[in-house]
């Protein structure tokens, strides 16, 4: 029996499709945090976790969708939590910049960073013994 590719070289989700997921839940966390808040949702949860909670699922996203870039996807990242901070703070739509939810972001993306990188260690720990069962 021919071995099995590794799910990390060969994933089950193409390359392209993980990096449009990726491309699409930035665009909607930008839009989310740049559109006058007249026009956002009503959200009763506390802010600073909304923002921690959407950089870590941007993060994540971005590093399955390119492991090998995920210290460039993670810097990218709290780069954009804190330019969106600057730019909310000079746009006068009803935004307010504020120096805590850059920080709350910044902590997203270490925790997505750090979940990413352990799934991806327990996929790599993981993957040979299921494969080995069906070697048998």
């Amino acid at each position: 029996m021919a071995e099995q590719p590794h799910p990390l070289h060969h994933p089950l989700i193409p390359h392209a499709v993980r990096l449009i997921v990726f491309a699409a839940a930035a665009a909607f966390v930008l839009w989310a945090s740049l559109v006058p808040t007249r026009d956002l949702p009503s959200v009763t949860f506390w802010d600073k976790a909304e923002h921690a909670i959407a950089y870590f699922g941007l993060c994540f996203l971005g590093v399955w969708a390119a492991p090998h870039r995920r210290l460039a996807i993670a810097g990218g990242l709290i780069a954009l939590g804190v330019g969106v901070e600057v730019l909310q703070a000079n746009m006068g739509l009803g935004r307010q910049g504020d120096p805590l939810d850059a920080l709350a972001n910044s902590i997203g993306v270490a925790a997505g960073l750090v979940s990413a990188l352990a799934a991806r260690a327990f996929v790599h720990w993981l993957w040979p013994r299921v494969t080995a069962r069906f070697r048998r």
